[in-house]
């Protein structure tokens, strides 16, 4: 049981964060977002993200094989599009924000595969799953939630 239900709490400040959320998910690619999605929450350790996304990642086909490797080492399996290896790149570094941010390599080839557009639809997919594994992991939401 979470800690809390924010949208209760505080609707008015939910609904701006679910806005980016219906965004995200109606710009990009439903494959490759879910795959973001799954990533991200890898790295933020959010386990009711990682379980709602997976989920969702399945019933849209996408295979057990690339799913296990997104909560490895992603970058070793021969699994992705030149687009796909793109997208998980530039969420991990945005995830992961070290000293440098996003390196110009990884938005460079971020901007060659998905066009300045994609790359900025994307952000917003980055974006949106990072706020969502902040709210889950500090309300206490677990995959048993779902």
């Amino acid at each position: 049981m979470p800690r809390m239900k924010l949208q209760r709490v505080l609707p008015t400040a939910y609904a701006p964060v679910l806005a980016l959320e219906t965004y995200a998910r109606t710009h990009n690619d439903k494959r490759t977002y879910e795959l973001v999605k799954i990533l991200a929450s890898v790295i933020n350790g959010c386990s009711y993200c990682l379980a709602m996304h997976t989920r969702d990642a399945r019933k849209q086909g996408e295979s057990e094989e690339r799913i296990e490797a997104l909560q490895g080492d992603w970058r070793a399996a021969d699994l992705w599009t030149p687009a796909e290896r793109a997208a998980l790149a530039l969420t991990e570094e945005a995830t992961i924000l070290g000293d440098g941010g996003v390196s110009d390599a990884t938005y460079d080839e971020a901007v060659t595969q998905w066009k300045e557009k994609g790359v900025a639809s994307l952000i917003m997919a980055v974006a949106a799953i990072n706020v969502w594994n902040r709210i889950a992991i500090t309300t206490g939401m677990h995959a048993e939630d779902l």
